[in-house]
């Protein structure tokens, strides 16, 4: 039989000898691995009290916008669920009534807007899609969870705070994003 590849090797058939037959010089190998590994730099932090630093351009967790009046961006146009490749983002819409001007920029809102965490892949797609800048990635990832229903973001979880009545929320949640003023 003939190899496809020049990879494969003969496998040596000769009997062991009996240091290594205790296999003494294997465990003196790898614990000189250990050892030298000892004293090399830690990869790992003390996660609660130190936070990794991520690049200016990481793409965490969406967040729905609101305007510098507190009122939600968001239009209900569909543009950001059509344009997930992996179908994560379902919305619903409704018509604004005359009463409530203060919490909606346009006559539709989302009334509905969930993201299952669990199906994002935070390509950001989803904010490049949005005309209206209702939806972008924060600088901050998504926490852990112990069930399924915990990964699915309804609106509520999404919606960045009032800058008005929480003003330092807000600026935090906006992190080093430049604010657009429409």
């Amino acid at each position: 039989m003939q190899a496809l590849t020049n990879r494969s090797k003969l496998v040596d058939r000769r009997p062991m000898t009996a240091l290594e037959r205790i296999y003494l010089w294997n465990i003196l190998k790898g614990m000189m691995i250990t050892f030298r590994h000892i004293f090399k730099k830690k990869a790992t932090i003390n996660y609660p009290e130190q936070k990794r630093s991520f690049s200016a351009v990481f793409r965490g967790l969406q967040i729905l916008n609101r305007d510098e009046e507190g009122r939600e961006r968001c239009t209900a146009c569909g543009l950001c669920a059509v344009a997930c490749p992996a179908e994560a983002i379902t919305m619903e819409g409704a018509e604004r009534l005359p009463t409530e001007e203060h919490l909606y920029r346009e006559e539709k809102y989302a009334a509905k807007y969930e993201i299952n965490m669990l199906r994002c892949i935070f390509c950001g797609l989803c904010e490049e899609a949005c005309p209206k800048d209702a939806i972008y990635l924060s600088q901050t990832f998504a926490p852990a969870n112990y069930s399924r229903e915990g990964f699915i973001y309804k609106k509520e979880d999404l919606l960045i705070p009032h800058p008005k009545e929480n003003p330092e929320a807000y600026a935090k949640a906006l992190g080093e994003r430049k604010k657009i003023n429409n």
